[in-house]
């Protein structure tokens, strides 16, 4: 199972890499066309789903590698029960929030889907395709955070330390 869960926050990892390189081909594309006279139509807003498509690919690998933003002055100074007691609180309204972002997305792809909403700039693209991928990274988000939780319950689970603070922005 973990190597399972390890695939899934790798290939999302990926994908969000190559919406990343997309951006930078859909700009470059935008650039050329103006220095050389022609015109891609919705090059913006492609550019801009790709870049919604990373960060929220980008999320659960993010996640688990410890890198999310975290506030440690509170939890630098805990230790025994009390630090267990704030993780699992944290870690349980993280899955919380991360289910309820995941449904919430999925239900607005679903609903562009039903309603066959479109983009209203030049490119007309059906909306759903591009909420596809921030439907799948907050469903993702929400199988790492509860991921960490169980792994946090079972005690298993990694921390990131606080004595990398310096090299992280928490």
């Amino acid at each position: 199972m973990r190597r399972t869960l390890d695939r899934l926050y790798g290939s999302a990892a990926v994908l969000a890499a190559l919406c990343m390189v997309a951006l930078l081909v859909m700009v470059l594309l935008s650039i050329a066309g103006r220095q050389l006279g022609f015109n891609i139509a919705g090059s913006d807003a492609y550019a801009g789903y790709f870049m919604a498509g990373a960060g929220f690919l980008a999320l659960a690998h993010t996640l688990k590698r410890g890198e999310h933003i975290r506030v440690t002055l509170v939890l630098g100074r805990l230790a025994g029960p009390w630090r267990r007691r704030l993780e699992l609180f944290a870690l349980s309204l993280s899955t919380l929030l991360a289910a309820l972002f995941a449904y919430y997305g999925c239900r607005l792809a679903w609903v562009s889907f039903q309603l066959h909403d479109i983009s209203t700039s030049a490119d007309a693209t059906p909306l759903w395709l591009p909420q596809l991928s921030m439907a799948a990274g907050t469903l993702v988000l929400a199988v790492a955070c509860l991921d960490e939780l169980v792994l946090e319950l079972t005690g298993t689970r990694v921390a990131p330390t606080t004595g990398e603070e310096p090299l992280r922005n928490e």
